[in-house]
């Protein structure tokens, strides 16, 4: 299964859950509960504030050479965002990826979609953890601080 037949394929139109693809094309199912939908409003609040000259995206498909993974919340400049308006996930990923951390991530999954988001086009994936406290990432490692949003706050509450 693709992409484009799973948003099409009305027997999953109105689950409860996070969908993604693995590189098989098998459909991965989450369960989300309130907080994270919290946080990732905050984080898309917080960001549509703070940044110019983009889009604030919540649940953005990223198309990545393991299947199509979803970035809770994305941040995409004016210029990529021209080139994404239309996909169906997106061919390039968006400059800030942000990965909410449920109680069923696995610590090296995350380390992998974020290395997919980077091998994608994304300058920065920051992940929120559990206790609202933001971590940021940039394609050489660990960052104190955004580089996009310095003074985005290290730690949410909701």
């Amino acid at each position: 299964m693709n992409w484009q037949e799973l948003c099409e394929h009305p027997g999953l139109r109105n689950l409860p859950f996070k969908i993604e693809l693995n590189e098989k094309g098998q459909i991965i199912m989450s369960p989300a509960k309130v907080y994270h939908s919290l946080y990732q409003a905050e984080l898309a609040y917080l960001l549509r504030s703070m940044l110019k000259g983009g889009k604030t995206l919540t649940e953005c498909a990223v198309k990545t050479r393991k299947g199509t993974k979803v970035a809770d919340v994305a941040w995409a400049s004016s210029n990529r965002l021209e080139r994404i308006r239309h996909e169906t996930e997106c061919s390039v990923a968006p400059e800030i990826c942000i990965e909410v951390i449920s109680s069923g991530n696995i610590a090296d999954e995350i380390k992998e979609k974020a290395a997919l988001y980077f091998e994608n086009g994304s300058e920065e994936v920051w992940i929120c953890k559990a206790d609202g406290t933001v971590v940021f990432y940039r394609g050489d490692g660990k960052s104190e601080c955004s580089a996009l949003v310095p003074n985005f706050p290290k730690k949410i509450d909701v």
